[in-house]
């Protein structure tokens, strides 16, 4: 056998080209919209180039952290008297990565931005890969991630965003969860909690999986010195979940830097837990008669899809931490987002479902019509691409619905 048929057995391998693959449809996607993009100077310049398509809405922030750091003291809107909109509501891991790239290549924010976005999205493609092989298997795996490199929301992994640094480090989190490597899953969750604000629901998996250890310790010989490693990766990922607020405190002096800035992009200025899903549910139905009614059917629908997915036999080879995962998450999301249009992009770490959805979590089953189902998801989301290009990420004067 030659080494390029040995290469191409190799499950990185062919997860790289399968994602490497879809970020190039994604980019030609991006090139032809950037055609309708209108000039935005803060955003583009006087003219739109393809490279622009990657920093605009939340992708100019980052390159305001990435140039001008953050600000101190915190901004605050002279009409409601209440802090502003400022950067700190960006986490600062990605755009401090960028910022030393551009200073060691000389080159501007946003080739940089995206050339790392898109190679941390390459790395947590191995990574998922890697993580769900030892779980469903090698097909079933790089089939899941073939679906979610194809996901409409998934053209973020390539712009100036930080979804794919995020990917990157949860998937790793997570394999070193599965793997009890309590030494790495501290590591990284102190790195999480400085790349995207997902790391609250990553201390209850940890938990869980502390609590699982313990109640398992003598059926699998658990030494004390790993239980303690445990508590300790523990009591670290909480302190990661809290790090970012934390270092806001520190800097600007304000106990609630962080929250106050958070607000700022509320409706009506406030975190409201649960409310605002509700709300958003008839918002979603307005064109129809009884969206009062239609709305609360449709996330209590949503809820129980997922709750579904994850706890059906359906879904038992992906084991507890994922999830424990699929469950923690979407209810963290519940207490703290208010939801809009960025759903998508927030839905980028359910990945674990999709090897439910591609049928291949049940424990003594083979998925059925994997290919046709891969196939059938990757094409429906490659079109699904398109409109979350067009329809979000191309600004279109007044609309504002951010992608």
């Amino acid at each position: 056998m030659s080494r390029g048929a040995v290469l191409l057995r190799s499950l990185t391998v062919r997860t790289a080209l399968v994602y490497l693959a879809l970020r190039a449809v994604s980019g030609l996607l991006l090139v032809l919209a950037s055609r309708d993009q209108a000039v935005m100077p803060d955003w583009t310049g006087p003219t739109v180039e393809p490279i622009d398509m990657t920093v605009l809405w939340d992708g100019s922030w980052y390159r305001n952290v990435a140039e001008q750091g953050y600000p101190n003291p915190l901004p605050v809107d002279q009409a409601s008297g209440h802090v502003a909109q400022n950067a700190w509501a960006f986490y600062p891991l990605f755009p401090l990565l960028a910022r030393m790239l551009m200073s060691a290549a000389g080159l501007g924010f946003p080739v940089v931005a995206s050339t790392l976005a898109l190679l941390a999205g390459l790395g947590a493609s191995v990574l998922m890969a890697r993580l769900l092989a030892e779980k469903v298997g090698d097909r079933v795996a790089l089939g899941a991630v073939a679906v979610w490199a194809a996901f409409p929301a998934a053209v973020s992994l390539q712009l100036a965003y930080t979804e794919s640094l995020a990917m990157f480090v949860l998937c790793g989190l997570l394999w070193a969860l599965v793997r009890r490597s309590w030494g790495m899953v501290a590591g990284l969750s102190l790195l999480l909690g400085l790349t995207r604000p997902i790391a609250v629901p990553v201390v209850v998996v940890v938990g869980v999986s502390v609590l699982l250890l313990w109640r398992r310790r003598r059926q699998q010989n658990v030494t004390r010195g790993e239980l303690v490693s445990a508590l300790a990766a523990l009591a670290t990922t909480a302190v990661g979940a809290v790090l970012w607020p934390l270092i806001a405190w520190q800097v600007t002096g304000s106990r609630t830097a962080y929250t106050d800035t958070m607000a700022a992009w509320r409706a009506g200025g406030e975190i409201t837990p649960l409310k605002p899903w509700l709300g958003m549910s008839q918002w979603a139905f307005r064109d129809f008669d009884g969206a009062a009614v239609y709305g609360p059917v449709g996330l209590a629908a949503l809820v129980t899809t997922i709750v579904v997915l994850t706890c059906g036999p359906w879904a038992t080879r992906l084991g507890p931490e994922l999830r424990v995962w699929c469950l923690a998450y979407p209810a963290y999301l519940a207490v703290v987002l208010d939801p809009f249009t960025s759903i998508f992009r927030y839905a980028l770490p359910l990945f674990p479902l999709l090897v439910v959805v591609l049928g291949g979590g049940w424990l003594e089953r083979a998925a059925r019509h994997l290919t046709v189902r891969v196939g059938f998801l990757v094409a429906a989301g490659i079109v699904g691409q398109v409109a979350w290009i067009w329809k979000l990420l191309v600004y279109h004067a007044p609309a504002d619905y951010p992608p």
